[in-house]
This record gives C-alpha cells, sequence and structure tokens, in this order.
C-alpha cells in the first residue's frame, strides 16, 4: 500500500468558538494556530484550516445513494472500526442530528463498511467511514 500523505482542506464557517468546540472538544481534534479569522485542527493527522466566510456556506446539495441522500459536498475521516463506533456512540449522547445514521453499508459484500453522515455547527457535511477490512478501502 502507498504510504500515507497527510493533505489539507480549508473550509467556511460562522464561528471560531462553536468550531472550536465541535472540532476540538466533541471530535477531539488538537488544535493549531489560529486567529480570530481562523483556526487549523489536526483532522486524525490531516491539516484542516475553518476560516470564518459566512457569506460562503451554502447547503450542500444531495445526491440518492442506496436510498439516501447523501450531501455531494462533504470531507470526513476513515477511522479503525471500534474508534468508529466509539465516535458513533459519542455523537449519540451528545444529540447529534445525523443527515444518515451510523449504519453498516455493502454488508457482506466487498467494500463492506460503517458510514455516518452529520453537519458540524456551521452547516458542513461530515462523512466517517470504517472497514473492517483496510483492503476493502479502494475494492471493486
Amino acid at each position: 500500500m502507498e504510504q500515507f500523505k497527510p493533505f489539507h482542506l480549508a473550509f467556511p464557517i460562522r464561528d471560531i468558538e462553536e468550531t472550536r468546540k465541535f472540532y476540538g472538544d466533541l471530535l477531539g481534534c488538537d488544535i493549531g494556530r489560529s486567529t480570530e479569522k481562523w483556526i487549523d485542527f489536526n483532522f486524525f493527522g490531516h491539516q484542516l484550516s475553518a476560516h470564518v466566510k459566512p457569506e460562503e456556506l451554502a447547503k450542500a446539495q444531495a445526491n440518492e445513494v442506496d436510498g439516501k441522500n447523501v450531501p455531494v459536498r462533504h470531507f470526513g475521516a476513515i477511522l479503525p472500526w471500534d474508534e468508529w463506533h466509539h465516535l458513533a456512540d459519542k455523537l449519540k449522547a451528545f444529540g447529534i442530528e445525523f443527515i444518515i445514521e451510523p449504519y453498516i453499508r455493502f454488508q457482506g459484500e466487498v467494500g463492506e463498511q460503517a458510514t455516518m453522515f452529520f453537519l458540524d455547527p456551521a452547516g458542513n457535511a461530515l462523512e466517517f467511514k470504517s472497514f473492517q477490512d483496510s483492503t476493502q478501502i479502494f475494492a471493486k
């Protein structure tokens, strides 16, 4: 398998403090540099830069996938199986409203995965996935 290469993603938010609480406190992301206009997070080994730009926020349009409305514009992470389940339980306990409730997709098939979708406080859609067999991530 190819060596892990972290990526960088910049995205708009409404408010620094609500974003700090969501990504830092709820999701457990370490906080990097910040100003009153932007904040960086270590998002599971990747750099996220959240910029206060409320005028750029727009509801993501959805496509139907497996009978569910999947937000087209979204980002997230692939977590180890147990970590994904722990996060799903934590989000449920916190009262997160899911776009797509945590469930197992392609059960018993190639590419079997756990997945869930929800919004951050600015309305950015996130998807978290997990594979019991990481060799299945790009399987056809």
